[in-house]
C-alpha cells in the first residue's frame, strides 16, 4: 500500500494530471490500497483546502477499485475530526491517526485522547506509530487498551524497531482482525515472515509498485529464495535513491524526483523543502537506470 506522494505544481496547487497518472500507475501495479496525507505525502506542510481537494480527487478517481486510507493527524483535535468526516463523505474506507505532535503527550494523556477522538471520526481507524516525527510512540500498554476500541482496526508502525514490531505482532493475537502494517520498506520481508505483519505502507511503491507487491506476496507464500531476490532489490533502491540528498528530506525528494524523471508527476515540494537541483537529479536518473526503473512499472 503506497503512502501516496502529493503531486504539486505550486505551494497550494495540485498537479492534477500528475495525480491522476500516479493513481493509475500504482493501481496497475496491483497495490492493495492507497494511503493519502501521510509523511511521504507531506501532509503536515499542506493547507487544509488542498488536503480536502486531494482526498476528493483520489476517492473519485479510485472509485472503489481499492481502499483509500486518509491521514488525519493534526495538532488540533477538531481539524482531525473535520478531515475524517470529509474523508468519509468523499468515499474513503478508513483514516490514519498518529499521536498529536508539538506538545509532548504522556501515555495516559494519549489514551484519553484516543478515547475521545476515535468515536467521533466516523470511519475505521488505523493508528500510526511514528515517534521520530511525533515524539510520542504508541506504547504497548496504550495499544493493548486500544484493542477495546471497536473502531480501531490496526496499526502502521514506522518506528523501525523490530523488537517493538514483534511485541505488537504478539499483542494483536488478542484481537483477531487487527492489521499490522510496516512503514520502513527494508523491513517489509522480515515483518511479514517473522512478526506476522499483514503488509507494508512503503514509499518506494509510488515508484515501483509491482516490486513491493511481489515481495509481499513472496513473503506470504514463504518463498524464501524469491523473497531474498526481491528484498535485495528493495534494499538497493533504498540505498541509492534515498541517499542522494544529505538530509532527512532526501527520501521524499528522491521519490518525487524519480517520478518526475519517469514522467509520472511533477516533483514540486511543499515548503520548507525544495526539489532536487540538476546535479542531484542526474544522480537519481543514473540510479533509476541502474535499477532498471526508467521504463519499468
Amino acid at each position: 500500500m503506497p503512502p501516496l506522494v502529493t503531486p504539486l505544481r505550486e505551494r497550494d496547487r495540485l498537479d492534477v494530471a500528475g495525480l491522476e497518472h500516479l493513481i493509475e500507475h500504482v493501481l496497475a501495479g496491483g497495490v492493495a490500497g492507497l494511503f493519502v496525507l501521510g509523511t511521504t505525502g507531506e501532509a503536515a506542510s499542506l493547507g487544509y483546502r488542498l488536503r480536502y481537494e486531494l482526498v476528493e480527487r483520489v476517492c473519485k478517481q479510485v472509485a472503489g477499485r481499492a481502499p483509500v486510507l486518509v491521514g488525519i493527524t493534526d495538532t488540533a483535535f477538531v481539524e482531525s475530526v473535520r478531515l475524517a468526516h470529509h474523508a468519509a463523505g468523499a468515499g474513503a474506507q478508513a483514516v490514519v491517526l498518529s499521536s498529536p505532535y508539538y506538545h509532548t503527550v504522556a501515555q495516559p494523556e494519549l489514551w484519553e485522547y484516543l478515547r475521545h477522538i476515535v468515536p467521533e471520526l466516523g470511519l475505521p481507524v488505523f493508528l500510526y506509530n511514528m515517534p521520530s516525527l511525533t515524539k510520542v510512540p504508541f506504547a504497548l500498554d496504550t495499544l493493548r487498551r486500544a484493542l477495546d476500541l471497536p473502531e480501531v482496526v490496526g496499526i502502521k508502525d514506522s518506528s523501525g524497531d523490530m523488537g517493538y514490531l514483534h511485541q505488537v505482532g504478539r499483542l494483536l493475537r488478542e484481537r483477531p482482525g487487527w492489521a499490522l502494517l510496516v512503514g520502513p520498506e527494508e523491513l517489509l520481508a522480515d515483518a511479514v515472515l517473522l512478526a506476522g505483519a499483514h503488509g507494508g505502507v512503503n514509499g518506494g511503491a509510488n515508484l515501483a509498485p509491482r516490486l513491493y507487491v511481489e515481495l509481499y506476496e513472496a513473503a506470504v507464500r514463504r518463498d524464501l529464495a524469491r523473497v531474498a531476490e526481491l528484498h535485495a532489490r528493495v534494499v538497493r533502491l533504498v540505498g541509492t535513491l534515498y541517499a542522494v540528498g544529505q538530509h532527512g528530506s532526501a527520501v521524499i525528494k528522491g521519490i518525487k524526483c524519480a517520478l518526475s524523471i519517469r514522467g509520472i508527476c511533477d516533483d514540486f515540494m511543499a515548503e520548507p523543502f525544495h526539489r532536487f537541483r540538476e546535479p542531484e537529479r542526474e544522480q537519481v536518473r543514473r540510479h533509476l537506470a541502474d535499477l532498471g526503473l526508467l521504463d519499468a512499472r
